[in-house]
């Protein structure tokens, strides 16, 4: 109840009792009943306070129960396959230095990875793959320039990432897919978003050579 609401009986009743005393016609035991009018006044502002506290209290629980339920739709690995995805991109169109962006940027969400949310099975994965796969996305920011050397690591990048996705979920359609000439045709996989091939090891020479082998979700 609104606290101006919460009042109105009160103020009315005070404005009955000055009335009387106006007309020196003051009540019996005047004290007693003004001290139980402060009385319902403090009561009132407790409750309005309490209930105030009880509303925000309800609102945050359920920004807390959105947030978590958005993040769960995305998966639990989300921001570090966006940053996976952003890298694999950027070599797709034989960009070192946007590669090394999305590096730095995957870097981050290793680091960052919320584990709580993971369970022990994932968890366990996460923590088997996370130093090799920062250690890889590492030499990929720091070779801008050397788009040979951040597809050798990216490859191995790769693996660790479908590990990870293998075991959280991807919370999105994803298509693992191989290039068979890469590496003097000894052949290597990357994760994409698209059906469409785009190989992010031979870039623009040979965009479209690879196919699907597997489709996650």
């Amino acid at each position: 109840m609104p606290l101006a609401l919460a009042f109105q009986p009160v103020l009315h009743t005070l404005r009955l009792i000055f009335i009387k005393i106006d007309a020196g016609k003051p009540y019996q035991n005047m004290k007693t009943i003004i001290l139980n009018l402060v009385t319902i006044s403090v009561l009132l502002t407790a409750c309005n306070s309490a209930a105030d506290k009880k509303s925000a209290n309800s609102n945050q629980t359920t920004k807390e129960t959105t947030d978590q339920k958005i993040s769960e739709s995305k998966g639990p690995v989300n921001e570090v396959l966006d940053g996976y995805l952003k890298l694999k991109n950027a070599l797709t169109k034989d960009n070192d230095k946007d590669a090394a962006v999305a590096a730095t940027e995957l870097i981050k969400a290793l680091e960052s990875q919320n584990k709580k949310i993971l369970n022990p099975e994932q968890a366990k994965v996460f923590a088997d793959i996370e130093a090799d796969a920062r250690e890889h996305a590492e030499h990929i920011a720091s070779n801008s320039g050397n788009i040979v050397h951040q597809r050798e690591h990216f490859e191995t990048l790769s693996q660790e990432i479908y590990e990870l996705v293998k075991a959280t979920g991807a919370g999105q359609k994803l298509y693992y897919t191989n290039c068979p000439m890469y590496n003097d045709n000894k052949g290597a996989n990357w994760l994409s978003e698209t059906k469409d091939v785009s190989n992010p090891y031979l870039g623009q020479a040979m965009l479209s050579c690879g196919s699907v082998k597997e489709e996650l979700n």
